[in-house]
């Protein structure tokens, strides 16, 4: 079964459209969200990554095509026909150029094409059962073949990508100790120098308080 379904502008990984109530039965749907974004993440720095692949991540499986500068991915069960997958992305592809395409490149917020939800949820309910006549006819079409196109598994694509987000986490994480660490040994040195003159200060304003009572009372 169709589980997420998510569009994004290749060029910058800008989300366009996503379906609404997707992954709902989904066990650690954010975790496999996580892994949708870091895919467009490494697609906007210029990753050369094939314009159609299906990708494994544990009990599932993504797909995708690039055209027109734009993503079109779904998340399904590893046991879902990958010719359906790849005939429901074409078919939401279709409709999205045919709706949007003069706004995609100037779209500035994230999800700007949210009313596409709608035509998503239509088109994924066709695909949902792979045993209607509609769609048994689909995987007998010999036109649409779906033999040659690739498939690897997540921390392979994502693998790079990954441990740079570790990197860039760790510095992240070690500037701000290193800032930390340098307030504290501020602290520590005003600490310091109170113990050190506090003694001096208390002894001088003593004898000025002696100092200033004997010239009241002479």
């Amino acid at each position: 079964m169709v589980k997420l379904t998510m569009l994004a502008r290749v060029t910058d990984g800008l989300p366009l459209a996503e379906g609404l109530d997707d992954g709902r039965d989904v066990t650690d749907i954010e975790l496999y969200k996580h892994q949708v974004k870091a895919l467009f993440k490494n697609l906007a720095t210029g990753q050369n990554e094939p314009s159609r692949m299906s990708i494994e991540s544990g009990s599932y499986v993504f797909h995708y095509i690039i055209e027109g500068r734009v993503c079109y991915l779904t998340m399904c069960d590893r046991s879902y026909p990958k010719k359906l997958a790849f005939q429901y992305l074409e078919d939401l592809k279709n409709e999205f150029v045919r709706v949007n395409g003069a706004q995609i490149e100037t779209a500035a917020r994230p999800y700007a094409f949210v009313k596409f939800d709608t035509f998503i949820q239509k088109t994924k309910k066709l695909y949902q059962d792979t045993r209607t006549q509609r769609n048994i006819a689909k995987l007998n079409d010999e036109l649409y073949e779906v033999h040659q196109i690739m498939t690897r598994n997540v921390q392979d694509v994502l693998g790079v990508g990954e441990k740079l987000d570790q990197v860039s986490e760790m510095s992240s994480r070690l500037t701000s100790e290193s800032r930390i660490y340098a307030d504290k040994a501020r602290d520590l040195n005003r600490q310091a120098l109170i113990r050190k003159w506090a003694p001096v200060a208390i002894v001088l304003g003593v004898v000025f308080l002696l100092f200033w009572v004997r010239t009241k009372i002479w």
